[in-house]
C-alpha cells in the first residue's frame, strides 16, 4: 500500500545561469510563477501531504506567491548548496509520522502526477528510486573540453531527473555522511549510492525539464500548453 509521503522543495539558489534580475524560479510561468507552478502539482497532488520548501533567509518573493499561505506548506531557511537545503527540509520532517519525502527541484514545474505516483510506487518497494530518461543522443568524452577522446556507449546512460524519493531516515543520513565528508553531492540519490545502496530508475516523461538558461523558458511554456 502506498504512503503518504512529505515533499521537499529546494529553492533557495538564485539560477545565475539565467542571468535575470530575480531568482529563476519566480520568472512568469503561463499564469503563475516557475515555483508557483511547481508548488501547485506538489500540493495537489493526493499521495503528497505535506510540502516543504527551503528559501533563502532574506527572500523578498516567495510572500507573494498564491501558494505561500496553503496550510499544506512549510518553509525553511536554506543552504549555499542544495544538499544543505534539502538536509534543513529533512530537519522539518519527523521520520515517524513521515517515514517518506520526495525531493523535486523548483525549477521542474512540468511534472505529470502520474509520473509522482509512478515513483512512489515503485520507491516504497526498496530503498529508493527517482524519475530517469534514457540517453538518446550520442555521447562523447573529452578530458581537455575541446577534442573528443571518445564516443561513450549510451545504452546504459540515463539522464537523472526529479522527482527522487526516499525514506526520510535513510536520506537524511546519508546527506548528513556525504556532507560532513566533504563529497560532491548533486543531487539525492548520489547520497544514497554512497552508502552502497540500489536506487531504482523509473522512467518518466521527457517533457519534465528544469528551467536553467533562458532558452529553456519559452521551451517551458510551450511544453506546458501541450500538456494542457
Amino acid at each position: 500500500m502506498t504512503e503518504r509521503l512529505v515533499a521537499l522543495v529546494p529553492a533557495a539558489g538564485i539560477g545565475r545561469r539565467m542571468g535575470a534580475a530575480k531568482p529563476k524560479q519566480y520568472l512568469p510561468l503561463g499564469d503563475n510563477c516557475i515555483l508557483g507552478e511547481t508548488l501547485a502539482r506538489l500540493l495537489a497532488h493526493p499521495l503528497i501531504s505535506e510540502v516543504v520548501v527551503a528559501l533563502a533567509e532574506d527572500d523578498p518573493y516567495f510572500s507573494d506567491l498564491s501558494q505561500a499561505s496553503h496550510p499544506r506548506l512549510r518553509t525553511v531557511v536554506g543552504g549555499e548548496e542544495r544538499a544543505d537545503s534539502v538536509l534543513a527540509c529533512l530537519d522539518a520532517v519527523n521520520p515517524d509520522i513521515s517515514p517518506w519525502v520526495l525531493v523535486h527541484d523548483a525549477a521542474r514545474p512540468l511534472v505529470r502526477a502520474d509520473d509522482i505516483a509512478l515513483l512512489i510506487t515503485e520507491a516504497q518497494r526498496g530503498t529508493g528510486a527517482i524519475l530517469a530518461v534514457p540517453v538518446v543522443d550520442t555521447v562523447k568524452w573529452s578530458g581537455d573540453g575541446q577534442h573528443i577522446e571518445e564516443t561513450v556507449p549510451r545504452q546504459h546512460l540515463w539522464r537523472a531527473l526529479t522527482p527522487q524519493c526516499f525514506p526520510t531516515a535513510l536520506l537524511r543520513q546519508a546527506l548528513a555522511e556525504a556532507l560532513a565528508e566533504g563529497a560532491s553531492i548533486t543531487d539525492e540519490a548520489s547520497a544514497i549510492e554512497r552508502l552502497g545502496l540500489a536506487v531504482a530508475l523509473v522512467k518518466g516523461n521527457s517533457d519534465n525539464i528544469k528551467i536553467t538558461e533562458p532558452a529553456d523558458l519559452p521551451l517551458a511554456r510551450w511544453l506546458m500548453s501541450q500538456q494542457e
